[in-house]
């Protein structure tokens, strides 16, 4: 199929992830028309994508609402893993094309999963303050060998496999809750597939690694808390929402667990324009390592990202069958090839 100069391509996140010099040159043949705004509103991603051939986002929502009142939208390229924020469902009836990226930064979540996990094991923040106050703590309690920890990872995907391996390489005995996860691809793997009530009650650190969907959400409350040991650590790189935080906050300010070190957050906008306030209670808490949503981040995944991002676009409006489709039982409304010719 040739290219198209009358294509219009709607890129939200504008200000919040603005778009690369890579991202337009990859777009560039195909001579469309690019408008890019930040959508931090319903009405202002519909405003501008009524009448969009594609639609790139990097952490807006794009509800079904917006989705079901596109008039000629071929292909949602979502410049991420997570598409819990786009209505799939809603692209699917539309036979709109929901795209991701689910391997553009699984060594980076991995590592940065795997710091977090070790801060907390060696109590880094405990330590970094008492060196700056000139002194060395003496009363260090539950501080173990991770050769005698058991890490317990939920959801057992492309990161979770990658958390293992790293972890394995201090020693740690490893479960594994995931419903698609069987016995003998846990064994291959060198871990132990278990349940969920199974996998709280054994971990001295918790893993979030899974997606976040309509069975997931607030997975992890109070009576899963107490199902857990009183020293054990969560450690969230998944979503934010995959916990109810304020149950989390009573968790650790109770004693029901340890620690928590997270990257990822339910009420705590971190993609907000201009920055994003700091009254939430996790901030006041000492038994809490926060970072900013940067799991993902290195110079390689961001390439990665804005590439794969552009490529998809690109993939769909020269008619091909795009290479990671969220919702691949889609029937679009417009000619591509085949999928099978495009694996």
């Amino acid at each position: 199929m040739t290219m198209s100069g009358s294509w219009e391509i709607v890129r939200l996140n504008a200000e919040t992830g603005p778009m690369t010099a890579r991202e337009r040159d990859i777009l560039a043949p195909l001579g469309a028309r690019i408008v890019a705004v930040e959508g931090a509103s319903d009405d202002e991603v519909l405003f501008a994508a009524r009448d969009c051939d594609a639609l790139m986002v990097i952490s807006a929502y794009v509800r079904g609402s917006v989705i079901e009142q596109l008039t000629r939208c071929r292909v949602i390229s979502r410049l991420g893993t997570g598409v819990d924020k786009i209505d799939v469902a809603a692209a699917t009836r539309r036979g709109i094309f929901v795209t991701n990226l689910p391997d553009f930064c699984t060594n980076e979540v991995a590592d940065h999963t795997l710091a977090l996990l070790l801060a907390a094991a060696r109590q880094l923040k405990l330590f970094e303050r008492a060196m700056r106050q000139g002194r060395v703590p003496r009363d260090v309690q539950e501080m173990h060998r991770l050769s005698a920890s058991t890490l317990s990872i939920i959801g057992f995907g492309r990161i979770g496999r990658a958390v293992a391996t790293r972890a394995k390489g201090f020693g740690m005995r490893i479960l594994a809750c995931d419903p698609a996860l069987s016995p003998e691809v846990a064994a291959e793997a060198g871990v132990v597939a278990v349940d969920l009530p199974t996998a709280l009650a054994e971990a001295d650190y918790l893993c979030l690694l899974c997606p976040l969907t309509a069975t997931t959400r607030r997975m992890l409350a109070l009576p899963e808390f107490r199902q857990m040991k009183p020293t054990a650590v969560l450690v969230n790189t998944g979503r934010g929402e995959l916990v109810d935080e304020d149950d989390l906050v009573t968790a650790l300010r109770e004693g029901l667990l340890r620690y928590a070190a997270i990257d990822v957050y339910g009420a705590i906008d971190v993609f907000a324009p201009g920055g994003f306030a700091t009254d939430h209670p996790l901030f006041s808490l000492p038994n809490v390592l926060l970072t900013p949503h940067v799991s993902a981040y290195s110079e390689e995944a961001m390439v990665a990202q804005r590439s794969g991002g552009a490529e998809a676009v690109v993939q769909v409006l020269t008619g091909q069958w795009p290479r990671h489709v969220v919702n691949p039982q889609v029937a679009p409304w417009f000619a591509v090839t085949d999928r099978e010719e495009n694996p």
